[in-house]
């Protein structure tokens, strides 16, 4: 085996370290890096399966225009003269930028620095944005600086821990093995979660607090105002080193002066709402650790500054165990707001003021620099609707899929002038709006810099050899730009070259008064650069190993040196439920899959899962609508609708429904759930209201139903429900229509291919019961089961586990006739009821029968057994639910 190559894995904010090998079969070992601070070894189920995702079928290999591949000289050329004719013809204002946190901080550089400071236009916004820019404005509003006060490790010197609508146990499933483990050596430590749904994370939680959707910043707002009346205020790091305490404990109270009057408001039992204001006024070391809940809304901002209030008045900041800490989602999103990937930022930390422009203009020699903030995600997509952006660029994300009120940005993209796409993956909702395509390189093939939530800064490294034509983003970037007569100032040879001017432009007349400083590597050598450790900035030559925290002299980035508090008067959702749509949609991620599925859609482990996109209910709710747990339900907001299937389970709180935001028109028909979601946005950071959308649920009764396993990938003809996922040797269809085919025998054939493959003729095994609707076959080839169709009038057709279990044998003579059965000889189902281990692909099933049958007691006892729970951890919280259940029922 090669040797491995220290690396960052391209998932969540953690930022793991990743050891990388290649074995002599050409497969990726992938494992922990034990000697990254971020993991010390440990890697979640995503970051686990890393080597089943780097397979190059599904990838963009060449430069395409109008889907004809052409050599990168003349796409670039395509690109350069369409940017070109809208910039001489209309202005800057007319093009854009849409970029993402799966950029490196190379490739976001490099692209912000051609917008902004030779384009002329601040027309780049980031996917981020939809992530954590409510944080960002947050933090400017509170401190003067977007400045993430700690780190990991007052995680673990807490003795409070409070998550606020973070499901850490699935969106960053390293943190909460930390806090899992450090709970576990100190006992003492008490841990609140505050989140509408009773999620994985809430098994750890000494206290849940189920609040109504929407109330965060009043149950923060009561606790300040709590704090002060009982007498924790600091009053000298009050008087030193804050201003505006009056007004925000003025707010505080007018909106949540008691708790009863807070336990009303968050429809909360009083009881829990003051034990958790006593536990936040008894312990001095409480990290607030908050994440989407929070910044997803229309007042994420005035929300982040509630929660960072309360830690101002207590002046827990700065010091080990305490502040507020911000979990950002993607893996550069801290890299792309140090650029300035934001719309609203310049670069290096820098906004609009005349002096950071003059600077950032100086610095980059670049006369035309943008003086003012560009359009934001959502206004951007609004005005190529509107016309007014005539070409855009869109790098590594997916926008059909991810933004809100989604159809309305296919729309717009449908009818803008020129859209360029450069990406790692041929075919995306976005790539099939493009009029040029540029194939990037993907993580493996990547060289430069991310940074993760605790401002710690890692090297990607390249350990794979780019396919096709695949070229970094930054040198794709930088070929534009030199296209439109800028090549002086983007005469970049590495990835290197881009990180020294970075770290340049960060110390550039800084002197301590911008808190993004790390100048100590403007100077870095290539060969110091490729082994660069992991490090937190500010990195300055006064401090070379970096900084574990900010604010513990008490200084600020306001213009007193102050921190800010801020008056914030608690506002509703910007759309209410009615009558015609009653249930709240909260949107989300699931454990084991990441975004739009481009990459862990590629995995069998992780597809296994959450197989298709599903609708979290509560059973009140699901009694209401008349909906059965399993069964397919329609989902409708007045911007768009779905298709699902019900999970009908009292963690959800009732009259809310939670809906995974991964699944595309790729993978699934009818199930991008962010066309549902409304546009409203904060006011201040530009943020949607994903978190809170009313929407109406109703049973969606098919005709028939019916699931698809096939050694290929398949163009099913149109279907009203069709999902697929990667199985082991097999592609997964699970299928529904509204009219049946008339001949289901004809339907099967025609789609399964010709009756000879590779010279060897394929056989047919058949069942039809025309009456009943029933209609199973199958297609061996040779010796080996090619595909199988099942379908019924109902959903309640065979397991899919022993059928699955076929496409791994060669030889599947000895069960031929227990095919159409779907079951194996001994007609005992061998259904692994849901995987709950990826790691070592335990089902739910074999779980709940060594529980019953070992009497295990412990997840220690299920590990030993099954080995489930013993690799990354992410499954603990649903193994320990199986435990408690099967207590239960004993």
């Amino acid at each position: 085996m090669d040797h491995a190559i220290r690396t960052t894995c391209p998932y969540c904010g953690v930022g793991c370290g990743v050891l990388a090998s290649v074995a002599p079969d050409g497969n990726v070992v992938v494992r922990g890096d034990p000697e990254h601070p971020a993991n010390f070894g440990r890697l979640c189920s995503k970051g686990a399966a890393l080597g089943e995702t780097l397979g190059h079928a599904e990838r963009l290999l060449h430069p395409e225009i109008r889907g004809q591949r052409c050599d990168w000289s003349t796409a670039l050329d395509a690109v350069a003269e369409n940017f070109s004719r809208a910039l001489r013809q209309h202005g800057p204002e007319s093009v854009a930028f849409y970029v993402s946190g799966q950029l490196l901080t190379e490739d976001y550089y490099v692209a912000n620095k051609l917008m902004k400071g030779f384009i002329g236009s601040a027309n780049i916004d980031t996917n981020s944005r939809l992530c954590m820019s409510s944080s960002v404005a947050g933090h400017q509003r509170a401190f003067g600086s977007d400045t993430v006060p700690g780190n990991y490790q007052d995680l673990e010197l807490a003795t409070l821990i409070v998550l606020v609508g973070s499901n850490t146990a699935w969106c960053h499933p390293v943190l909460y093995q930390r806090i899992r483990q450090a709970r576990e050596t100190n006992p003492d430590i008490k841990i609140v979660v505050v989140d509408p749904r009773r999620t994985a994370t809430c098994e750890i939680a000494d206290l849940h607090l189920p609040l109504k959707p929407g109330t965060d910043g009043l149950l923060f707002n009561g606790l300040l105002a709590y704090l002060h009346d009982n007498g924790d205020d600091n009053p000298h790091f009050i008087k030193a080193h804050t201003e505006g305490a009056i007004a925000a404990l003025a707010a505080a109270r007018a909106s949540a002066p008691t708790p009863a009057a807070v336990a009303a408001a968050c429809d909360l039992p009083e009881q829990d709402v003051r034990q958790f204001y006593r536990w936040f006024s008894r312990n001095e070391k409480t990290v607030s650790v908050y994440s989407q809940g929070v910044n997803q809304t229309s007042s994420g901002t005035d929300k982040v500054n509630a929660i960072i209030n309360c830690h101002l008045l207590t002046g827990r900041i700065g010091r080990p165990g305490m502040g507020p800490f911000s979990l950002t989602g993607q893996p550069n999103a801290m890299g792309g707001r140090e650029v300035g990937g934001l719309a609203n930022q310049l670069a290096a930390h820098m906004n609009f003021e005349a002096a950071s422009v003059d600077r950032v203009r100086r610095f980059w020699n670049a006369s035309g620099t943008a003086a003012q903030p560009g359009l934001k995600a959502v206004d951007l997509f609004r005005a190529i609707e509107e016309g007014r952006i005539k070409a855009l660029w869109i790098m590594a994300t997916n926008p059909v899929v991810s933004l809100p009120d989604a159809d309305r940005v296919r729309r717009a993209l449908a009818q803008c002038e020129f859209v360029v796409v450069s990406d790692c993956t041929r075919a995306t909702d976005t790539t099939a709006y493009a009029h040029v395509l540029l194939p990037a390189s993907a993580w493996g093939e990547k060289d430069g810099t991310v940074t993760n939530s605790e401002r710690r800064i890692s090297r990607q490294r390249a350990f794979l050899k780019p396919p096709g034509e695949a070229k970094p983003d930054w040198w794709i970037v930088g070929e534009v730009a030199r296209r439109l007569g800028y090549a002086h100032a983007f005469d970049y040879r590495s990835a290197a070259d881009v990180f020294r001017e970075h770290a340049a432009l960060s110390g550039f007349e800084n002197d301590g008064r911008r808190d993004f400083d790390i100048s100590a590597f403007e100077s870095l050598s290539d060969e110091d650069y490729e082994a660069l450790p992991p490090r937190q900035w500010p990195v300055t030559l006064e401090r070379p190993e970096g900084t574990a925290r900010f604010f513990t002299d008490g200084r600020f980035y306001t213009e007193n040196g102050k921190a800010r508090f801020v008056a914030a008067t608690p506002r509703a959702p910007g759309n209410p439920v009615d009558q015609d749509y009653p249930l709240v949609l909260n949107t989300g991620r699931v454990r084991d899959h990441w975004h739009t599925l481009t990459r862990t859609g590629l995995s069998p482990k992780l597809s296994m899962h959450m197989l298709e996109p599903c609708a979290e209910i509560h059973p009140q709710d699901a009694q209401t609508c008349d909906v059965r747990d399993g069964a397919l339900v329609s989902l409708a907001s007045r911007w768009g609708e779905m298709l699902a299937r019900a999970r009908v389970t009292d963690t959800q709180k009732p009259g809310s429904v939670f809906a995974p935001i991964h699944w595309n028109d790729q993978y699934a028909r009818r199930a991008r759930v962010d066309a549902l979601v409304n546009p409203v946005v904060d006011p201040l950071s530009g943020q949607p209201e994903f978190k809170h959308t009313p929407v109406k649920l109703a049973p969606y009764r098919p005709a028939w139903h019916g699931f698809l396993l096939s050694r290929r990938q398949l163009a099913i003809p149109e279907v009203s429900y069709c999902v697929r996922a990667t199985g082991n040797g097999f592609w997964r269809y699970e299928l529904a229509g509204e009219s049946p085919p008339q001949d289901w025998a004809r339907w099967a054939r025609a789609l399964l291919c010709t009756p000879v493959e590779n010279g060897i003729r394929a056989e047919w095994v058949d069942y039809l019961d025309r009456g009943a609707g029933d209609y199973r076959g199958a297609r061996i080839l040779g010796h080996r089961l090619e595909s199988c169709l099942f379908v019924g009038p109902g959903p309640d057709l065979p397991a899919r586990d022993w059928l699955a279990s076929l496409f791994v044998r060669e030889d599947i003579a000895d069960v031929r006739l227990h095919l159409l059965a779907g079951g194996p000889p001994s007609q005992k189902p061998a259904a692994a009821g849901g995987l709950i281990c990826s790691c070592f692909g335990v089902g739910k099933n074999a779980i709940i029968d060594a529980i019953r049958e070992k009497q295990l007691g412990s997840v220690e006892a299920v590990g030993e057994l099954l080995k489930a729970g013993t690799n990354c951890g992410s499954c603990i919280p649903e193994i320990k639910a199986l435990l408690r259940q099967a207590q239960s029922a004993a």
